[in-house]
Order: structure tokens, then sequence, then C-alpha cells
């Protein structure tokens, strides 16, 4: 029976019956938003998709298996419907899910060469594509891929600490001897794994300088030095400032330009977190709003988010590829060779924190190699136009307020008919998400902005056109209606 379960034909027959199920996922257009089912439903349904066999390996049920996948796809977020507004991950192009697919029957873990060959080819290839829009020096920069953002984030925080306090990893604080406290600057909207990061590091949230932000949600220049100055007389060394290419919140794009060449005088590390945004260097459109991304010293940039393939995969940029080393100290021989070679030079086990990695990088320098850049620059050009058409949308709607300009393919909002009280704002959009996504048809989410609540849009799926939008403004209208009609 072991020998069963690896059976190539078995395995065929299976693969069909699941990618029979993706076409059909694949092919319905219909609009509609997340299934949500009780967990205590959903918990009996799974349990009751398990073989009762305990003693032996059971023979293969295809009917259980086809219960799983059904289960699976439906009650997923359909990320590939036009009711899909919420999140900033999207409907994967099909080929990159089927080198995924790939990926995970090869097996290739791909932190060493020897392990994974062409993953660790890909990445120094896809590191020479994507670096001719950040316009570093050839042979003079580093690229290496992480299980994620958060992670890209940590790591390259732990190469600027180190740079700049070099005996911290293996003598701590330089703070406990009365040295200067390790800070951190970062916009006052960074994503949340920064400060996650800074506690990693040793560095607690007082040591966080927070960096004021102008109407549009942008780190403001005119406030950088005067707050850089005054965590400096509260005893504070700034190693590192984060700036974002794309916000979480509303997608804004920190001033790269102007932040470059502050930290290159001040001598501080300049990190952009480019999850979101990254991808618009591929655009020749778009490449404007990350103009300066020349000048910093690392970059994460989230393929699985506006480069459309299978999450994680995330690449994580650094200017000077000496600082790409460090990140880590380690010694361990049963990975780490005592004599490179030609294949160790590929290696990218010493630069990332993952020893077990997938080769996250294989679905997207496949579909790179199949369709070239046109592909994504198509796709995001249009996401972002699209975005802004519906925010004009949005102004010649009396009853909805826009709170700030897209920059990119994200939009927040609210719906505030003249009888709301400023009291009762933030309380109804928040009761708003939360009934559209109880009716089903569409799915989208919600941001505070000035601590006060704002519906959020996030166009990710090309089939989406401004009638679909039009469609969710009815629906929020009429749940607003009966909202506050409840209410009185």
């Amino acid at each position: 029976m072991l020998t069963n379960t690896f059976d190539p034909d078995l395995f065929r027959k299976n693969s069909e019956a699941v990618l029979s199920r993706l076409e059909s996922h694949l092919a319905d257009s219909s609009i509609r938003g997340l299934e949500l089912i009780d967990p205590e439903t959903l918990i009996q349904a799974a349990r009751a998709l398990m073989t009762d066999e305990r003693d032996k390996i059971a023979a293969f049920d295809e009917k259980r298996l086809d219960g799983i996948t059904d289960l699976y796809v439906r009650t997923g977020i359909p990320v590939h419907s036009p009711g899909y507004m919420g999140r900033q991950f999207s409907g994967v192009v099909p080929l990159g899910g089927v080198v995924d697919f790939v990926s995970s029957v090869v097996n290739q873990p791909s932190s060493f060469y020897e392990a994974g060959q062409l993953p660790s080819v890909a990445e120094r290839i896809m590191a020479e594509e994507l670096n001719r829009f950040i316009g570093w020096e050839p042979d003079s920069y580093a690229m290496v891929t992480t299980s994620g953002g958060s992670l890209a984030n940590l790591t390259a925080l732990l190469a600027a600490r180190n740079r700049m306090f070099p005996d911290f990893w293996s003598g701590g604080s330089p703070a406990a001897d009365g040295g200067p406290r390790p800070a951190i600057a970062v916009g006052a909207d960074v994503h949340y794994s920064v400060s996650r990061a800074a506690g990693i590091l040793g560095i607690g949230e007082a040591q966080i300088v927070r960096l004021p932000i102008n109407r549009e949600q942008q780190i403001c220049m005119e406030q950088v030095r005067p707050t850089l100055e005054a965590a400096e007389r509260r005893g504070l060394k700034v190693f590192a400032l984060v700036a974002s290419a794309g916000t979480t919140s509303v997608g804004a794009f920190d001033p790269l330009d102007e932040l470059g060449d502050l930290t290159a005088e001040l001598g501080i590390w300049l990190h952009v977190d480019g999850a979101h945004g990254a991808s618009l260097l591929v655009s020749d459109k778009l490449r404007h709003r990350l103009r300066g991304i020349e000048k910093v010293d690392s970059l994460a940039w989230d393929a699985h988010k506006m480069m459309f393939v299978p999450a994680p995969c995330t690449l994580l940029f650094y200017r000077n590829k000496e600082d790409s080393l460090g990140a880590f100290q380690q010694r361990a021989s049963y990975v780490f060779d005592e004599e490179p070679d030609r294949y160790t030079e590929l290696d990218s086990g010493a630069r990332n924190f993952e020893c077990t990695k997938r080769p996250m990088i294989m679905p997207l320098w496949t579909l790179w190699s199949v369709y070239g850049r046109a592909l994504f620059a198509e796709k995001i050009e249009y996401l972002c136009e699209l975005t802004e058409e519906i925010h004009g949308i949005l102004l010649d709607e009396p009853e909805f307020e826009t709170v700030h300009r897209p920059e990119a393919n994200i939009l927040c909002f609210r719906y505030r008919p003249a009888e709301l009280s400023d009291e009762d704002v933030h309380r109804l959009q928040v009761a708003i998400r939360n009934r559209i996504k109880l009716r089903g048809n569409f799915f989208i989410s919600k941001v505070n902005i000035d601590g006060v609540a704002a519906l959020r849009v996030v166009m990710m799926n090309h089939q989406i056109t401004t009638e679909h939008f039009r469609m969710l403004l009815s629906e929020i209208r009429r749940v607003g209606i009966d909202l506050l009609a409840a209410a009185r």
C-alpha cells in the first residue's frame, strides 16, 4: 500500500481530477465575495472528509479527494471574481500556479545551489532583469528571495543594525554599556511588520522614531530632519530609516529621492518597504512613483502582490552586495562549505534566514520567460488606471467622500450622507464593511485614517470594470440606508 500512494498513474488521475475542478473555478466570472462559514461547521465538514482508518494506510478514495478540493476552493476568497476588491493578494497568472505545482512535486529547497540548481540560477537572472528598473551598477548589488515582505524587512534591518553596530550580534545592545540606544525611523503609516521586526531586534517601541506624514499620507520631508535631531537629543542613534513604496493603508509612495539624499548625508541606512508598490517599476508609465529608488540601501518587493504569482515570493534587494552578508553570522559545517567554488557562489543560505526555502522564484521567472515584462506592465497599468477612474466616479457622488487621490490601485473612501453626524461616521463604515462581507456579493476591506474608519478597495483583478464598482456603490448605499434606518 505504501508503494501505491507514490504510483505515477494515480498521481496523473489525481492531478486530472483537481485540474478539472480548478478549470471550472477559473472559468467562473460571477460576482461574489467571501462565503463565511461558522468555524465549528467547517471543522465538522473537514473532519467528515477524513478517513477513519488508524491502523493501516487507507485505500485511496476519489470522492474524498473531490470533497477536499471542493471545500478548499469553495471556502477561499474568490480572488478571480469581479466582486473581490478587498486585499493586496491577487489571483495568480494560471501558468504561475502550474509551475508552483511542479515545484511542489520535484521539491527542491533553494537556499543552496546543489539542492535547487535552476531556482538558484533563476534568482540570479531575475535579479539582473529587475535591476534594470532599479538602476544599480551591474555586479554591485545582490538579491535574495524570502518568504514574505515581513521577513524581508526584518532581514534588511538586521543587516542595517549590524553595519552600524557590528558587535550587537555577539555582545548585545550597546545601550547596556551606556552607549547610544539603537533606533529605527519609520513613516507613521509604516507596515506593522516593521514594529515587529524592531521587537525581534531588541529595539523597543520607545526606540522607534515615527516620522510625521502629510495629507497625502507620505512621509513629510519638512519634518524628517527635525524629528531625527530630536531623537538624537534623546540619546537615540537611528541606524535605519524605513520608507514605503505603496503603503498598506492607502498605497502612498514616500519621497524616496529626497530621503535618499538626506540619509546618505546622515549615514543612515534607507530601507524601502516596496512590498506592494515596487512592481510599478516594470511600467514605463508608472515608474516615476519610485523616483530615487537607485539611492536606497535595500528594497523589499513582493512579487505575490502586483506580479500576480503564488505566495510567498518576496525579493530583497541590496544596493551593495557586501551588505547582503551582514544580516546573519553563522557557522554550520553541514551546509556552509569550507572551500567555496563556482557552485556555492550561487548559494543564498548565508543571506537569508531560511535554510529550507521554497523555490518561490520559479513562477515569476517562468512567466517572465514565457510572456515577458509586458504581461505585468499591462495588468498593473490597467489596475492603476481603473482606480483613478473610480476615484472620479466617487467625486460625482455627493453621498460619498474620498480620503485621498490614489497613487496606485488602492482607494479609500466613506459613505457619508448629509444626515450623518461626525460622531457616527466611523461606526457606520465599520458596520457597512461587515454587512457587505456577510452578504457575500463583494469583498472589501476597511482602514482607519486619522482615527476614522474608511472603506478600502484594492483593484487586483483585471476583469473588474467601472460598472462593477458602480454596482458596489449601489450595494453600499443600500446597506448604509438600512443601517441608518435601523438606528433611528
